[in-house]
């Protein structure tokens, strides 16, 4: 592995570890200061300036072979491989003594379809992440191991904007010609597990795979369901039912042969966490596992999960075999139901809503969900939040692909796709109350069983959506947002003025096909 490293342009590194295990990862981080145990044995860093992703600082390197393929714009933003070539080059230079740490995996649950994957490492704690993160291979596999990409992940290496032509002392450039990623400035683990999802987002969509950010879980009869929502959703809380099998929690990719994990764990937030609410979650915080920026106690070591004094987004890495319920390994069958998740705060989107093909790809593409008011000064109503097919910061290529081949895939194999709204009902955020879980526990599971299918609907004409009229274990006053709003003006204002808003959203996207905008809010 040294001859490795040194052909990678590393002269005379201190020492390099490959595939050590989590044991010898944790030694070697306390070892070297990186961190320290917590009561429960999970190893606790902090990961000082960046304390989660900088999408600014993503860049792609422009190439003729992928220049036509990338949908260019704020996320996807060009850099020039003479950039890359000189960044890399002083990396490599800031390596030289030091230890490197190097974890070969797979991403990729669908071994027809995984990418072999190393991660070259500064970090031993990173690299403990990401041996939690990705799929292990055997011994066997190990042996002829051969990278389809590489990741260098050095976080104590700084830029400098001026010269190096970045945005900050931080820099993930992306080298599709090189199959390459390097990541600099930044500690935080996410970087890493995000760079690969960007990869895989362009590479198995060109082998007909269609991939996606959503969690998927499994009922008895092998009956498959994917989750779609933003932060503050509820993607977490729903997909995570003790009557069903959890297939993964984040990224997925939906091949001819069905649903495969594109990991082999989780990164779950840690902000108020309660052993009531995610007790999953809670338990899998233990030795193996890396938590990120949560405050402990000096002493006790106990974790205080309330304290955001370092961020909001705390977080924890662990192997998804650390959840009692997960489906190993991480395949399912073509999905049953689709089911894409908002918050709306503006107290108007139906509960539940039925969405038809076309329906189904201007959601997609809408990633709809909305902000509070009175998180930042002068706000005094929900702010609209759109995530280009629920994960914008990682689609390379444009919108339309991903959005049809959605399309494709559930009419291929007839699945049913809902829209829930777990936000406000009866009025905006401040005047109505927030969905109470059990009655939107009682939409999903009426989704999955097919309860919903057996009743009728009525087309809300402001939305352009099927709505039940019935819904078992949901009193039917409920599933429509009109009745539950004393002042039906106001209803039906705040909906028109959220119908235009998607319709503005949507108008971005260039050469979007016909039949998917026309299948938005009407207004």
């Amino acid at each position: 592995m040294k001859a490795y490293v040194e052909s990678l342009g590393v002269i005379e590194p201190k020492a390099v570890y490959r595939n050590l295990t989590p044991a010898q990862l944790v030694e070697h981080a306390l070892r070297r200061n990186e961190g320290s145990l917590s009561n429960t044995g999970a190893l606790v860093v902090t990961t000082g300036k960046y304390t989660g992703r900088s999408p600014d600082d993503r860049f792609v390197v422009d190439t003729p072979a992928i220049h036509d393929d990338i949908d260019w714009g704020k996320i996807n933003v060009p850099i020039s491989p003479e950039k890359f070539d000189a960044i890399y080059g002083k990396m490599m230079a800031y390596l030289q003594g030091r230890d490197i740490f190097i974890f070969d995996g797979f991403a990729g649950a669908d071994e027809t379809y995984h990418l072999p994957v190393r991660v070259v490492n500064e970090l031993a704690s990173q690299n403990l992440f990401i041996h939690q993160l990705l799929l292990r291979p055997s011994a066997e596999q190990l042996d002829s191991f051969v990278p389809g990409f590489t990741i260098i992940a050095v976080p104590g290496f700084k830029c400098i904007p001026e010269i190096d032509g970045t945005h900050s002392e931080a820099a993930i450039l992306v080298n599709f010609d090189k199959k390459m990623v390097i990541i600099a400035g930044s500690q935080y683990a996410g970087e890493i597990k995000k760079s690969i999802f960007s990869v895989m987002n362009y590479i198995l969509p060109k082998k007909g795979v269609f991939t996606m950010h959503c969690s998927a879980n499994i009922g008895d009869n092998n009956d498959s369901a994917l989750f779609f929502g933003l932060s503050g959703t509820g993607k977490t809380t729903l997909s995570a039912d003790p009557n069903r099998m959890l297939i993964g929690d984040d990224e997925h990719g939906w091949s001819d042969n069905g649903i495969f994990n594109i990991e082999g764990g989780c990164y779950a937030k840690c902000i108020n966490l309660s052993r009531e609410n995610e007790p999953f979650i809670w338990d899998a915080i233990k030795f193996g596992s890396l938590v990120e920026n949560v405050i402990m106690d000096e002493n006790t070591r106990e974790f205080d999960f309330a304290d955001k004094s370092l961020t909001e987004n705390t977080r924890v890495g662990y192997p998804v075999d650390f959840i009692p319920n997960a489906a190993i390994p991480g395949i399912g069958e073509h999905p049953k139901t689709v089911i894409f998740l908002t918050a709306d705060a503006f107290g108007v989107l139906p509960p539940i809503s039925k969405l038809d093909k076309n329906q189904a790809m201007y959601h997609f593409v809408s990633g709809y969900t909305s902000k509070l008011a009175g998180t930042e000064r002068g706000i005094i109503e929900p702010q609209t939040t759109f995530s280009t097919c629920f994960g914008a910061p990682f689609l390379p290529l444009h919108p339309s692909l991903y959005a049809e081949m959605l399309g494709n895939k559930i009419e291929e194999h007839d699945s049913k796709v809902y829209l829930v709204n777990t936000g406000w009902a009866g009025g905006k955020y401040g005047v109505g109350s927030r969905m109470k879980l059990k009655y939107t526990r009682a939409m999903v599971t009426a989704a999955l069983n097919g309860e919903l299918e057996k009743g009728e609907f009525d087309l809300d004409p402001i939305f352009n959506v099927l709505v039940p009229r019935t819904c078992p274990n949901v009193p039917d006053e409920f599933l429509h947002q009109r009745d539950l709003w004393a002042d039906k003006e106001d209803y039906e204002k705040t909906a028109k003025d959220l119908a235009a808003r998607f319709q503005k959203n949507f108008a971005k996207y260039d050469n979007m096909p016909k039949h998917i905008v026309e299948a938005g809010p009407k207004g």
